[in-house]
């Protein structure tokens, strides 16, 4: 069962008590990401989380560290496109000395210009990484691909020319907007007592003040371009993508069945024709990426230049079968079960738990609990999958990023392969 409790400045404390662990997971969970940021601003979001570990007024960065270690605790942070999350994880018995360095970097965090010069130069050595990682880079283009220049078509961490002019001011700024009481959810999962960990919160977040925040997200349209980008790999890694299901789609639970059923396991559809009856890739796989009001259905292959276009005629082939209904009952009962496993053995984690309840808090009315998520997986029909492929692959909306030895002839050739799915030959 869920405890929520709400102070009275408005932060959100939701919790789930699993008395058999000896530890407990706790993010606290700003509803704000690169997706609240303005185009000369991007990257500030990610900057700022990697600045609330540079010292606050009453302990240096390597105190917090230390002070980490001390307990045996974890603590880490990441941003996303619609929320930034900073956890923690500890032992049970060390929950209120976490809490606290957890509520001193939210809180009281110096934000130094010296610091701020040097973590700048670290974030730029982050973009180089996911440059050199062509993987992480097609992924990325995927979302400028389908939506352009929209905030959720850009990528989290910024742009160097972005990131190199932020100030400190724009950081405080953003953090005066967005940081406030009625946008922060405090999630905690494992061997803890609710009452406890709200008197905990109170103590240390009790006095921030500010208004509600009201974000205005406008709806990203779908552009289905093709972009490459070339490199000198040994592999081209091609992603494919439509528009897909929105956390609160009534569509998410056959899309997910739809997902599991043309690349999600290893007797999928994709992995069984592409990797083990032909032997063209050693990874390949689809997916759903879902935000408040909208969702990418992407599909990933690594290959060889030389069978690029083979691969990109059988992905699309697969999904002209799936449209058209041909897929059997046993295909959705295995798709099925996956799914609610997966579903079991995440929440088997803590973190994984944590994170769950904090998204629910989030983006959903109401905190939904894993057995009626299962229900809602056993009662799609496959009739519900066709007509969700039909819907969702919409082969005229489909778009393309490929990183490696790949040029601007492959958009000649995808739009060529996309037409003859279109006319149903």
């Amino acid at each position: 069962m869920y405890d929520v409790s709400v102070l009275r400045n408005g932060i959100r404390v939701v919790t789930e008590t699993v008395p058999h662990v000896r530890s407990v997971s706790v993010g606290y969970w700003i509803k704000a990401g690169s997706r609240s940021e303005s185009p000369d601003k991007r990257g500030v979001s990610h900057l700022i989380e990697h600045m609330l570990f540079k010292g606050t007024e009453s302990r240096t960065a390597k105190q917090i560290a230390e002070e980490v270690d001390g307990i045996g605790a974890q603590l880490n942070a990441y941003t996303s496109k619609e929320y930034t999350c900073y956890y923690t994880k500890c032992l049970d018995q060390h929950l209120s000395p976490a809490i606290d360095i957890m509520s001193d970097i939210y809180c009281r965090s110096l934000i130094l210009e010296t610091e701020l010069n040097k973590e700048k130069s670290v974030v730029l050595e982050e973009i180089s990484m996911y440059e050199d990682n062509p993987d992480e880079l097609s992924h990325d283009l995927i979302f400028k691909a389908l939506w352009g220049d929209h905030p959720l078509g850009t990528n989290t961490i910024g742009e160097r020319d972005t990131i190199k002019a932020l100030s400190r001011g724009d950081l405080t700024s953003y953090m005066d907007q967005w940081y406030r009481p009625s946008n922060l959810i405090v999630a905690a999962v494992g061997n803890m007592f609710h009452a406890e960990l709200v008197q905990l919160i109170d103590r240390h977040l009790g006095g921030l003040s500010g208004e509600l925040v009201q974000p205005q997200f406008t709806l990203p349209v779908s552009r289905g371009d093709v972009l490459t980008i070339e490199k000198d790999t040994e592999q081209v890694h091609l992603c494919i993508a439509v528009p897909g299901a929105s956390r609160v789609d009534p569509l998410r639970y056959s899309v997910s069945v739809l997902d599991m059923l043309l690349g999600g396991s290893m007797s999928s559809r994709l992995f069984q024709e592409l990797r083990e009856e032909r032997g063209l890739v050693y990874s390949t796989y689809s997916y759903n990426t879902c935000y408040s009001d909208a969702g990418l259905f992407g599909i990933y292959a690594g290959v060889s230049r030389e069978n690029l276009e083979q691969v990109i005629h059988l992905i699309l082939e697969q999904i002209r079968q799936v449209r058209e209904g041909n897929v059997s009952e046993s295909e959705i009962a295995r798709a099925k079960e996956q799914l609610k496993a997966n579903l079991v053995i995440n929440l088997e984690s803590m973190g994984n738990r944590m994170s769950r309840l904090a998204k629910l808090a989030l983006f959903h009315e109401r905190l939904v609990v894993p057995d009626e998520v299962m229900r809602q997986i056993d009662s799609v029909t496959l009739s519900n999958v066709v007509e969700t492929a039909q819907l969702v692959l919409d082969p005229s909306r489909l778009a393309v990023s490929a990183v490696g030895p790949v040029d601007d002839s492959l958009s000649d050739y995808f739009n060529q392969q996309r037409d003859r799915v279109l006319s149903g030959c």
